[in-house]
């Protein structure tokens, strides 16, 4: 587990085919999720990813950042119990 609060820097220190899941979220400084992930999956195709939010889900962000092989169906909706996210992340990553 490694987490950052810088997104350039989450991407500038990513490792490939090193994590099995990203929890990020949409809406960040500099640079948003959206943005972030279209990069990181460039580098690791096999990452799954879920995606964080207190507002509402950009379907047309998440469909231009798809890779044809590659399905980000992980949302999880901000604010989120502790046991509900550990689920949510045990679904995807099982």
């Amino acid at each position: 587990v490694t987490a950052y609060t810088d997104p350039l820097l989450a991407m500038k220190e990513f490792k490939p085919y090193y994590y099995d899941l990203l929890l990020v979220d949409i809406n960040m400084p500099l640079i948003n999720g959206y943005e972030m992930v279209q990069k990181i999956v460039k580098l690791d195709l096999n990452l799954k990813v879920c995606f964080m939010t207190a507002g509402e889900i950009n379907y047309e962000a998440i469909r231009e950042i798809r890779h044809p092989t590659k399905s980000f169906g992980c949302f999880i909706k901000k604010p989120a119990s502790a046991t509900d996210l550990v689920n949510r992340v045990l679904q995807e990553l099982y």
